[in-house]
């Protein structure tokens, strides 16, 4: 996951600090760095608003595609339409949830709470399902309804 140059080259690119972005996020520069720099992991729902500041797909970010934004319906993740997407995508691929945790390298019951929608999906774990299965964080997040195929 090579997210951090992404989001430094989408900064500088705005002419932006990482003061500037660290306020719009409501979080200290040092925390951002952090992100930036990959030290700590972007949650998913950090990684959603630094998409919607740079009006860009979460795809885009996590560096899966190089088409900078597409029709994004929803600013916002949607729990409901992601739990109903994240299991729909894994019996259309004959995948247990047992299977996936493998996959994931987690457990059954964390598969189960994204798909219960008791949690969103963790960043690592929907980059790692988008890179394997060539399938859109922004569609699986309930961002667009547009299933977009990436290569």
């Amino acid at each position: 996951m090579n997210y951090g140059l992404k989001l430094k080259e989408l900064r500088e690119y705005n002419n932006l600090s990482q003061y500037d972005i660290a306020n719009l996020l409501g979080i200290k520069r040092s925390s951002y760095n952090q992100f930036e720099q990959q030290y700590d992991i972007i949650p998913i729902k950090r990684l959603n608003e630094v998409a919607n500041i740079f009006n860009c797909s979460v795809d885009y970010i996590f560096g899966l595609t190089d088409n900078k934004n597409y029709n994004i319906i929803n600013k916002e993740i949607n729990l409901e339409v992601s739990k109903n997407r994240l299991k729909t995508f894994r019996k259309e691929r004959k995948i247990t949830q047992n299977k996936l945790a493998q996959i994931l390298k987690t457990t059954p019951s964390v598969v189960s709470g994204f798909e219960r929608g008791r949690n969103i999906i963790a960043t690592p774990f929907l980059y790692e399902l988008c890179k394997k299965y060539h399938v859109s964080a922004d569609y699986l997040l309930g961002k667009t309804n547009e299933p977009q195929e990436l290569s």
